[in-house]
């Protein structure tokens, strides 16, 4: 099954054929404990063993899939198994775990525990199955009582708050959560050539912008969205080149400084995604399927090299587009951003 990229929201690309996600490569990373990390070319690295990260983010996008296959339902709950065991009791959790099953850390709050939380409250608000709801939510619970001194961490956990809030309005722990994400992320400064709240652009940045509008809208605030949307108009618009989307690298973009264009990481692309589609979700505005469509476009070619990132005959995602073409290794967090952006483009066709 396809659709199509007009239909998704269009771009120099309009018209290409957008493929179903698919779950096939997902499932070769996958074992019966969780996702593996990384892969040479679409071959399982065991050597390197699994994450937090990515088994949250496996989990948040096999449950937001509509009708979930077999395939798709014993994932999740394998990810969801991986996610409470990696979870200590006071809500903190262990990122990195061996393949001889043995943590190689101790219980955190980095990146991993907002995506933790994010991948458990999109579980809890989404999943078809009610038993998983259940168990989602009293592990995002007892981990939004936590609070992570890093801006990503606390933006990935609140837009899992988000998701909890819109099936638990009066969830009052998600609401604080919500809160003090956004309060993390901070204003966007008003020089309209970088309303950015920080003087850098790193990674995942349209997460930022994201929880931002996500808070607007719960809390009815409508100085808050509209700061949200501002800040990631402009996100969107400074990386397209020439009609096509040329996300900022993997090495940031620092403001005042030079700006190169390579190595481009498919996080990038779905964190714009993702965003991309709260925001039309929110607003309406047609020009924010635009901007999701640039998102998708540059994961079928239409990217600065004009090279697809994905391999069909897999399902995989490629791991990053360098100055020489893709990085045709197909580990979990490209193949991961690959799903959550096509099924942005499913929805919104």
């Amino acid at each position: 099954m396809t659709t199509s990229l007009d239909r998704a929201g269009g771009g120099r690309g309009a018209g290409m054929p957008v493929p179903a996600p698919s779950f096939t490569h997902l499932a070769r990373l996958s074992d019966d404990t969780g996702l593996f990390e990384h892969a040479r070319h679409a071959i399982v690295r065991r050597e390197h063993g699994y994450c937090t990260d990515d088994v949250a983010r496996g989990l948040l996008v096999a449950s937001r899939e509509p009708e979930p296959s077999a395939q798709v339902l014993r994932l999740a709950e394998c990810y969801l198994a991986f996610l409470t065991h990696a979870q200590d009791g006071r809500g903190a959790f262990h990122n990195r775990l061996g393949h001889d099953r043995r943590w190689t850390d101790q219980p955190g709050l980095g990146d991993w525990w907002g995506r933790a939380l994010w991948g458990l409250g999109t579980a809890a608000a989404r999943h078809p199955a009610d038993w998983i709801r259940t168990e989602a939510l009293v592990a995002f619970s007892r981990g939004a009582a936590r609070r992570s001194a890093a801006p990503h961490a606390m933006a990935f956990a609140g837009l899992g708050a988000a998701e909890v809030l819109r099936r638990h309005p009066g969830h009052a722990v998600a609401g604080a959560l919500l809160d003090d994400a956004a309060g993390a992320v901070g204003p966007g400064d008003p020089d309209p050539r970088w309303p950015w709240p920080h003087q850098q652009l790193r990674y995942a940045s349209a997460a930022l912008a994201e929880v931002v509008i996500a808070a607007g809208h719960a809390r009815d605030d409508a100085a808050l969205l509209a700061d949200g949307l501002r800040m990631l108009a402009w996100l969107c618009d400074v990386q397209v080149r020439d009609g096509r989307l040329s996300v900022v690298p993997v090495g940031g973009w620092r403001r005042d400084g030079a700006r190169a264009r390579h190595d481009q990481q498919p996080i990038e692309v779905a964190a714009l995604a993702d965003a991309c589609a709260t925001a039309a979700a929110i607003t309406g505005d047609p020009a924010w399927r635009v901007r999701l469509g640039r998102a998708v476009g540059w994961f079928l070619g239409d990217n600065d090299l004009g090279m697809a990132m994905w391999d069909p005959a897999t399902g995989g995602g490629y791991d990053g587009l360098t100055a020489h073409g893709p990085n045709f290794n197909q580990g979990a967090e490209s193949t991961l951003a690959l799903i959550s952006t096509l099924q942005h483009a499913r929805r919104w066709s």
